[in-house]
């Protein structure tokens, strides 16, 4: 009898995580397409030509039911220091292949992304919260960020110049950093990744991913499609290295002086922490970091574009998007019409799951980013602000706010220069030009900005030196939906790094002459 109580104690603690792993969404038939991907209930944080991990299991939760999803032990500092190890040799054998060939590779990488397009849409949908259609966009991207860097590998490269000796000539020579370190936020876990390592890859560099805990998995999921591609090719897998995990990780990178470029994505707040870990060791940094973005819309604008873009560039991905709209500045004499309308645009939008199709709004990220959300609002009012739509939690399940107008502050108050990742629009009056376009560029981030007018003379002054100080200048349109052809990033407090397009290659490479 003493026997059998024994086993039944022992059995115990299996019983109860087995029924632990069975509340797991990817362990429950609707989610079944997790499997897909490779995902299991506990999966592996580490890759760096073998999976592993030695640290903390994380749980990662779907932001619309706060239900968990599946975990992952995440990197130790003994595995991140045996990862930084395999990738700098994984280069040694990656910066001797042909660029051309390189971009051969990154080509299948966006082919083989292409293929699992809309179940790795869905878990993006599922563990960011971000609605489906943009999920799907954001492995799109990375897709054609991958397309971009396939004829990018045949074009880099500087120009013979004319030299003062007789006989000589000036050669401007690029040269492949190294390793990339690649530290990527919650909001975009596929796209930012994409924009960093397929022109990373192309220009000879190896790199090492550190992406959000929160969403972890969706990490995981993408390594486990380029390493495939890796393996296929009879190249390391170390090239693109991963190591989930928290800050001591990406502290452990930021310091380390093996890591030749740190490409961060994140909060202003942890951006200059990291430059100034990084700047320390004299090391190069890539900052893309928050914004506080503006648009602008004059009495003689198309109200049909106005209400749309707004509506779109302040509640879109429920208004964690870096380029979100945050101040709406409206000519005096079309504000109370255009709030008015805005209102209205806002009673219509759908929110529900974000994975329904129906869907145009969904949760914030985190129960943080609703307390958060809370209060901004409630400081808003304590400045004099009016809500004149939303400003309350939703009564469901997950993290549901109501999309936000805020009117009646003035352009300079206190909140209206803090940057809350939320979906809240400030309204603003304006009277003249000269003082708006002031108002755009007093807030400390410069990232995007947009402003709405017929008036070709006014355009050009927008886009001209003394116009806006930002890294992306809009017209008629929104300020998010960057394209990839263009370098993205911002000035000022939002960092100054470029990524994507244009001659963003350059800031992966080093020149010599």
């Amino acid at each position: 009898m003493l026997g059998l109580r024994r086993a039944v104690a022992a059995l115990r603690p299996a019983v109860a995580s087995a029924a632990a792993m069975s509340t797991l969404l990817v362990s429950q038939p609707r989610y079944a397409w997790l499997r897909e991907l490779g995902l299991q209930e506990e999966n592996s944080g580490v890759y760096n030509g073998l999976w592993g991990g030695g640290g903390q299991v994380v749980t990662t939760y779907c932001p619309a039911t706060n239900e968990p999803i599946a975990s992952v032990r995440q990197a130790s500092l003994e595995d991140y220091e045996e990862t930084v190890k395999k990738a700098k040799e994984a280069w040694k054998v990656w910066a001797d292949i042909p660029a051309p060939k390189r971009g051969e590779i990154v080509r299948q990488i966006g082919d083989a992304l292409r293929q699992k397009i809309k179940v790795l849409g869905s878990l993006v949908s599922l563990e960011m919260g971000k609605i489906f259609v943009e999920g799907v966009g954001e492995v799109q991207e990375y897709v054609d960020v991958c397309d971009y860097a396939v004829g990018l590998s045949r074009m880099i490269g500087g120009p013979i110049l004319p030299s003062e000796r007789p006989g000589h000539a000036l050669i401007e020579q690029w040269n492949p950093v190294g390793l990339v370190g690649i530290i990527t936020a919650f909001n975009f876990p596929v796209a930012v990744y994409g924009w960093n390592s397929a022109i990373a890859m192309i220009c000879g560099n190896a790199c090492l991913w550190k992406g959000a805990p929160t969403t972890s998995l969706t990490s995981v999921a993408v390594t486990k499609i380029i390493a495939k591609v890796l393996e296929d090719n009879k190249v390391p897998g170390a090239i693109c290295s991963l190591v989930c995990g928290g800050a001591d990780i990406g502290t452990a990178m930021a310091r380390d002086e093996r890591m030749d470029l740190l490409s961060f994505t994140g909060s202003t707040k942890v951006g200059k922490q990291v430059a100034l870990m990084v700047q320390e060791r004299f090391g190069r940094s890539l900052l893309e970091l928050g914004g506080n973005n503006a648009i602008i819309v004059f009495e003689d604008a198309d109200l049909n574009l106005v209400i749309p873009s707004a509506l779109f560039a302040a509640v879109g991905t429920a208004g964690q998007r870096c380029t979100t709209a945050r101040r709406l500045f409206l000519h005096e004499s079309i504000h109370d019409e255009v709030v008015a309308k805005l209102a209205q645009a806002y009673a219509q939008v759908r929110i529900g799951d974000p994975w329904d199709p129906d869907t145009l709004y969904g949760p914030l990220h985190t129960k943080e980013a609703v307390k958060m959300f809370l209060d901004a609002v409630e400081q808003a009012k304590q400045q004099g602000g009016s809500v004149v739509y939303g400003g309350k939690v939703i009564n469901r399940p997950g993290n549901y706010v109501e999309p936000t107008i805020v009117t009646g502050l003035p352009h300079n108050a206190p909140i209206v220069h803090t940057e809350t990742f939320a979906p809240i629009l400030y309204v603003l009056k304006f009277k003249e030009e000269e003082e708006v376009f002031a108002w755009n560029n007093e807030v400390n981030q410069g990232l995007s900005s947009s402003i709405f007018t017929k008036d070709l003379g006014r355009i050009f002054r927008w886009v001209g030196p003394k116009g806006s100080d930002c890294g992306i200048v809009n017209v008629n349109i929104p300020t998010s939906g960057a394209e990839i052809g263009g370098a993205f990033g911002g000035e000022k407090h939002t960092g100054g790094g470029r990524e994507s397009g244009s001659d963003s290659w350059k800031l992966y490479m080093r020149r010599s002459t």
